[in-house]
């Protein structure tokens, strides 16, 4: 006799099918692939002697701790790292404010379940985060989408849906931004919206879930407040930051921390020590180093110069590829990791994805961005992770399959 098990799954996970981009990643098993789908910095800034060195001599110093359970909010001394390394950009806050996490997707889930539950209303821009779909999903909320615009979130848009939802007794729980180098756009909200986005969170009274992974990858252009320091001056608490470590120092370590009121951090701890009880002390460690012990300036401005070389080819070789008449556009972000390409209406990229694996190229189609009515005709590249040599064979190998269907 076969065991029914669907029928005792937990309703919330039933039909719950998990991350699909990392479904779209089992296709890249051929090495000749050039792929531009994952989100992965390149191995190339890894602090690979900074590291073993760091190591060293925290398991000279402190390998019985290492070895042991941690604090579940973190360690003491990355907290207070990480509340120097916030200073940088006008965020004053105490430890009360801070809980490590084990990623930033932690950092998502976490979020989720302090807040969510099934028909709780999530308002996003259209495309947004998939990565923050996949792990408010969990709790079976709604996603209402704003078509986001080239200086980020439609305010106006988002105000009418307020509205909306407001006459109907349902409003959103919590508005969620990626305000600098969005994953997937690379679009940046300006400092307008910022401002004009709290002023929406106040007059509604909606919090706002500020999703900062890629801030300090800024290659042109001005850096602009974050929202959590615009709250700030403003002497306002509506604000709750989420952040990791991934793309600055290294995705391996899964380090970050969420931001955010006491009573929210209180809680998210709470919600930690039911789940994966402490962050290892050991990534906690390592990410003590890069902060204090390594040269964390330097690091960054070799980042952001070796991205940016990268970010020039790709966008000199799609224009090369796809003038203006191919109907054919993408974003020019400013700083991160992506940038977000627009095919005809006609061109689905979930099938144009296999025709690409035969090109020997790869991209994440656009439709997983979409937390409702996905879009069908756009991609998501990144450009961080290959060389600039296979991002130009690269944007050759899309444009042969793309013009056969223009």
């Amino acid at each position: 006799m076969k065991a029914d098990w669907r029928s005792r799954f937990a309703e919330n996970v039933r039909d719950y099918q998990g991350y699909p981009i990392g479904k779209t990643i089992q296709y890249l098993t051929d090495p000749e692939i050039i792929s531009l789908a994952g989100g992965l910095p390149s191995p190339k800034v890894f602090q690979r002697t900074e590291l073993r060195l760091a190591t060293e001599r925290a398991f000279d110093r402190d390998i019985d701790r290492i070895m042991q359970y941690s604090p579940i909010p973190g360690e003491a001394t990355l907290v207070d790292a990480v509340l120097r390394f916030l200073e940088r950009d006008n965020i004053t806050i105490g430890r009360d404010n801070i809980v490590i996490t084990t990623s930033g997707q932690h950092g998502l889930d976490l979020t989720g379940r302090l807040f969510l539950e099934p028909d709780d209303v999530v308002l996003v821009d259209r495309p947004t985060f998939a990565g923050a779909v996949v792990a408010f999903g969990m709790q079976r909320p709604r996603f209402i989408g704003v078509n986001i615009e080239d200086d980020g979130s439609d305010v106006i848009g988002m105000r009418q849906q307020l509205e909306r939802l407001g006459r109907k007794g349902t409003p959103p729980k919590f508005i969620y931004v990626v305000p600098d180098f969005q994953n997937p756009s690379g679009i940046t909200i300006s400092i307008a919206k910022r401002e004009a986005l709290l002023d929406l969170s106040y007059e509604f009274d909606v919090p706002i879930v500020e999703d900062s992974p890629y801030r300090d990858l800024r290659y042109s252009g001005e850096t602009i407040p974050a929202i959590f320091t615009l709250d700030q001056r403003r002497d306002g608490d509506h604000v709750i930051g989420l952040y990791t470590f991934s793309k600055l120092f290294c995705p391996g370590m899964r380090v970050g921390f969420n931001i955010g009121p006491p009573e929210v951090v209180t809680r998210m701890t709470h919600i930690k020590e039911g789940n994966i009880l402490n962050t290892p002390k050991w990534n906690q460690d390592m990410c003590l180093a890069f902060l204090e012990d390594m040269d964390l300036e330097q690091h960054l401005e070799n980042c952001r110069s070796y991205y940016r070389e990268k970010l020039d080819v790709f966008l000199e070789t799609m224009a090369e590829y796809f003038p203006p008449e191919t109907g054919v556009s993408w974003t020019r972000p400013e700083g991160g990791l992506f940038l977000w390409v627009s095919l005809p209406p006609h061109i689905d990229t979930d099938e144009l994805f296999f025709e690409a694996i035969e090109h020997k190229v790869a991209f994440v189609p656009g439709e997983q961005f979409y937390g409702e009515n996905p879009e069908h005709n756009h991609m998501r590249i990144n450009f961080s992770f290959v060389s600039k040599e296979q991002l130009a064979i690269a944007v050759g190998r899309l444009a042969d399959c793309i013009k056969k269907r223009l």
